[in-house]
């Protein structure tokens, strides 16, 4: 008896003091409902963690969220622009997808100069962004009416490049796999998957397709699994790279819209939501793609 563990003799001092094992993949509120509109979109995550999405208090603006989710206006966008999809660069600057102006707009660090970066008046929308490590972006551009779509590639001198038109839905997220060697696109119920070389693309074929409810906003971790916002079901799909689901997040509303990855390490998911005007946010077991190629410059 004279040889007990001290953790055995005094169990609240010691074993109570371990810490808490994190529940992963459990969503909760990060911003009040409501505290966005409904066009809440975008979200993305700078290099130095700070988390973004459009349309907080009006259109055109881009709202700036603290860990705390309190959020205020970072920029408002020109007069007639309205933005979607956000993307970060290796130099920190912010790239809009601006679906009214038919433009790609980007946005410098610190002095928030607001410039076209690209120009495409026969785009019918340009919707979600998609980066690589070479600062190459690439825009998905739906034509919801007749369910169809076309993929653009933005080089950084803007230069403009449409590199497929796509039919069987509207391309919708787009996300490029962490070894780059695949773009993925989405829209209706389907992903596609793109072999990508070069900033081009070829070798189309169907990743997955769903049964049910849509497909919107996706980020892959570091381990090339895919998050994608299911709008209609709400829910966050995690899913392999090769095309099966691996779990499903539910979240408190149904229209999810976009996905991002940040927090301290990467492993924070934010989510926008559109029929509750806010962002939702989880942990995830894998920090996501792009934080760590922003980091890695």
């Amino acid at each position: 008896m004279l040889f007990l563990c001290w953790c055995a003799a005094f169990p609240f001092a010691a074993c109570t003091q371990r810490p808490a094992k994190e529940e992963l993949f459990k969503a909760t509120l990060l911003t009040p409902v409501n505290s966005f509109l409904r066009d809440v979109e975008g979200p993305a995550v700078d290099r130095d963690g700070h988390l973004y999405a459009v349309n907080y208090e009006k259109k055109g603006t881009i709202g700036k969220v603290s860990d705390a989710g309190e959020t205020v206006v970072y920029v408002t966008l020109p007069e007639g622009s309205v933005g979607n999809g956000i993307r970060f660069d290796s130099h920190g600057n912010m790239f809009v997808a601006d679906y009214t102006g038919h433009n790609v707009l980007k946005i410098q660090p610190g002095t928030k100069t607001i410039s076209v970066l690209a120009h495409e008046p026969s785009m019918h929308q340009p919707n979600d962004l998609a980066i690589d490590r070479n600062d190459r972006i690439y825009a998905s551009d739906p034509d919801f009416n007749s369910g169809t779509g076309r993929i653009w590639r933005v080089d950084p001198d803007g230069t403009l490049s449409l590199l497929d038109s796509t039919s069987g839905g509207s391309a919708n997220g787009i996300e490029v796999s962490p070894d780059e060697k695949i773009l993925y696109v989405n829209g209706g119920r389907t992903i596609w998957a793109y072999d990508l070389k070069d900033g081009n693309i070829s070798n189309k074929r169907v990743l997955i397709e769903f049964p049910d409810f849509g497909v919107d906003g996706m980020r892959c971790d570091v381990k090339g699994n895919i998050y994608i916002a299911r709008f209609g079901k709400g829910v966050v799909a995690k899913i392999s790279p090769e095309g099966k689901v691996l779990k499903e997040v539910v979240l408190s509303g149904k229209q999810a819209t976009n996905v991002a990855f940040g927090g301290k390490d990467g492993r924070t998911v934010f989510v926008t939501l559109m029929d509750k005007g806010n962002i939702e946010k989880f942990r995830a077991d894998a920090p996501g793609r792009e934080y760590k190629m922003l980091r890695a410059k």
